[in-house]
């Protein structure tokens, strides 16, 4: 059995924000959210947050995992003091308790499951998560013996020179044996400068302990400020693009491109340059996105083309092509081979499949057909200050250049309207709608100043 107990109760003063320290988001996700979906592949019995800085927050933030334990530390008096508050909450476990921080958003699952196979291989008391990095000024030395069995933690300010000289750290992961760990707890004390509990001294109470190096330093990264937060974030998008481009993705230029981990990228897509792919978003096969594009909580078809545009929270189906500059929001689903183009809003609409929207348009709260032109300049005029209202468009309408649509309205199929119209009245289907002045010349009419 395991269980894992998560560390997030601190403020993090050096982020300077009101926001606790563990729900600052990196890559869509926030710093605690990733922790724990680093551990899922474990399948933990329990999950335990160790929550004190505004505890309500944290919890509401992680409403979302209905399984997830909540533990009060009304006060943060060090690592140590937060595992004791585990001590009624895990009485009767008899399991491995994985100690993992809210604030080290990085480790591989991959790296946890080595790790507690480390522990119950050797059936260790205690394991300990370690890493040698070239740079380790600051961090507390690791020393041990030929089989990694642990001899000492030595902090820098009390190392000797030749003990400077051992690049391996602790990264303040443990995996230990709870029983084993339950029964030395209370003997923890806080004779140390900053009068508080650590964890590491409960080491001291057990037999054997082991260390385990982690394979890539960079996964023990902490997040103290947001100088950190955003190395992560440069970490986290090296992984996300280069598990992409692994498997059949075109990334032309990583460094200019953002993909969350929530996205899903069919093969033979291509990613231009300067695009920001978000949230919940799928590319289909073969889609060329970019450059200069955003999708947030979108579903792109298979070989779409999405130029210099923003579609957020919409469909666009099969075959389209998209902008440039096209902005597609709010629900809004575009059928397949349709042409949204030059500066074309939609909002809260669909259009049906091979329908074009091709230049300076606005569609919004409306239902369009199949094979319908709307012409340049087209406004549907959906609010009238108080309530939106919608617009119908049939099959194989065709909509004239500079046409105001004014809803409620419902145009039949086949219907085509003049350019340069305002549409108040609904139109049966087959039918020719004109609403406009008629053209007026008055021969030799000069302005008064032009005749002064």
């Amino acid at each position: 059995m395991v269980a894992v107990a998560i560390l997030a109760a601190g403020k993090g003063t050096r982020m300077r924000s009101d926001l606790p320290k563990v729900l600052h988001s990196l890559g869509g996700r926030s710093l605690v959210e990733r922790v724990l979906i680093g551990c899922e592949q474990l399948q933990p019995e329990r999950q335990l947050a160790i929550v004190g800085y505004q505890a309500n927050r944290v919890k509401e933030a992680l409403l979302h995992y209905p399984d997830l334990e909540f533990v009060e530390q009304a006060q943060q008096l060090g690592t140590g003091h937060a595992v004791q508050q585990l001590l009624p909450h895990l009485e009767d476990f008899e399991g491995d308790l994985l100690v993992l921080n809210g604030d080290v958003p990085l480790l591989r699952p991959e790296t946890l499951k080595a790790l507690l196979a480390t522990h119950q291989h050797h059936q260790n008391a205690a394991t300990i998560l370690t890493a040698q990095i070239h740079h380790p000024q600051g961090y507390g030395r690791v020393f041990c013996d030929s089989n990694n069995l642990l001899k000492e933690i030595v902090e820098d300010r009390d190392c000797t020179d030749a003990q400077r000289q051992n690049r391996r750290v602790n990264a303040g992961i443990y995996c230990f044996n709870w029983p084993k760990l339950q029964a030395v707890l209370p003997k923890l004390q806080s004779n140390n400068s900053q009068q508080e509990y650590y964890i590491t001294d409960a080491v001291n109470f057990l037999s054997p302990v082991m260390v385990y190096d982690v394979p890539d330093d960079r996964e023990i990264l902490g997040i103290n400020d947001r100088r950190q937060l955003a190395t992560a974030y440069q970490i986290l998008q090296s992984r996300i693009k280069d598990e992409w481009m692994a498997a059949g993705v075109t990334i032309i230029d990583p460094d200019s491109v953002t993909i969350d981990d929530t996205v899903q990228i069919g093969v033979d897509a291509i990613i231009e340059p300067q695009t920001h792919l978000r949230g919940k978003t799928t590319i289909g096969v073969g889609s060329r996105i970019g450059p200069g594009s955003t999708i947030e909580n979108s579903d792109i078809g298979d070989r779409v083309t999405i130029l210099h545009s923003v579609v957020i929270d919409s469909s666009i189906g099969d075959k389209a092509n998209i902008g440039p500059f096209a902005h597609i929001r709010q629900q809004a689903t575009v059928g397949e081979s349709c042409r949204v183009g030059n500066f074309v809003e939609l909002k809260k609409s669909t259009l049906g499949d091979n329908t074009n929207v091709a230049h300076l348009s606005y569609i919004g709260d409306a239902t369009v057909g199949k094979q319908v032109n709307i012409g340049a300049g087209t406004i549907t005029v959906n609010y009238d200050g108080k309530h939106k209202h919608h617009t119908t468009i049939g099959n194989f309408t065709r909509i004239g250049s500079n046409n105001t649509l004014i809803a409620p309205l419902n145009l039949g199929n086949g219907v085509t309207t003049a350019a340069g119209s305002t549409i108040s009245e609904d139109v049966p289907d087959d039918c020719l709608a004109i609403a406009r002045s008629r053209q007026t010349i008055k021969p030799g009419w000069r302005p008064k100043w032009h005749q002064e």
